[in-house]
């Protein structure tokens, strides 16, 4: 499900992608979600796209420069976009990431120079946790995925 900006920015775009991720702790399904250190506020792994690059090898790259977490597979059939404005450099941005589902086995997390924490929380826990409504809506929509497919199969 994409969400649609409707105001026009002529400053200009940036993309981002990144990934939910999930691993499981008996029946019950985990999120990995980040302290950013310099924003303090918690979200998921993601960051721009660099030149040349697809979403999804962006999304892939900034969750192991982020968490170092180089195993995970992909949920297949989940994205989600997400749009907001940023500012850089004092110029403002329409900014979109897009996010991708990912389950792990990994339990251990080794942080960046941009996180201060990383916790892994049930769907509760991490909604109560993620700072803004965006990363909320895209936890929600990645969380219903996964009980619709567990259901149908």
């Amino acid at each position: 499900m994409d969400t649609k900006s409707t105001s026009p920015n002529p400053e200009g775009e940036e993309r981002a992608a990144g990934f939910v991720v999930f691993r499981r702790v008996a029946e019950k399904r985990v999120y990995l979600i980040l302290l950013h250190r310099s924003g303090r506020h918690w979200g998921f792994p993601k960051g721009r796209l660099e030149p040349g690059e697809t979403p999804e090898e962006a999304a892939r790259r900034e969750l192991c420069e982020e968490t170092g977490i180089a195993d995970v597979a992909m949920v297949p059939g989940f994205r989600a976009r997400s749009h907001y404005r940023v500012t850089r450099g004092g110029r403002n941005l329409e900014k979109t990431v897009e996010y991708f589902l990912g389950q792990t086995s990994a339990t251990s997390v080794r942080l960046s120079s941009e996180h201060d924490r990383a916790e892994w929380l049930d769907l509760e826990g991490a909604g109560g946790r993620l700072t803004h409504a965006e990363s909320r809506r895209v936890l929600e929509e990645a969380a219903a995925f996964l009980t619709a497919r567990q259901t149908e199969g």
